[in-house]
């Protein structure tokens, strides 16, 4: 699996800004199949910077009406990235 396949989008909210700004810890949507290490592996070689820890969670589907039907969105796994102290990745500075 290609880095870029890994790492499906940042997640840029409230929350994962402030936890870039404070504690050097970036949030990002990952393909389903990536473990701990290719996580580690795609960020450091996209953004060239050095990965300390990585956490993973699956976000379940939430259950959603539309009318009288009702269905059920996509389980997606989020990622949360330390990096060592002095790396940053730019796209949450704005």
């Amino acid at each position: 699996m290609s880095p870029y396949e890994v790492l499906r989008r940042p997640i840029i909210t409230e929350k994962a800004v402030e936890l870039a700004r404070t504690h050097n810890q970036y949030t990002f949507e990952v393909a389903m199949r990536a473990n701990k290490r290719m996580i580690r592996e795609a960020v450091e070689e996209i953004f060239d910077v050095d990965v300390v820890k990585v956490r993973t969670m699956i976000m379940p589907g939430k259950t959603r009406r539309w009318g009288r039907r009702v269905s059920k969105t996509r389980s997606w796994k989020k990622a949360i990235v330390t990096l060592a102290p002095g790396h940053t990745i730019d796209i949450y500075h704005m």
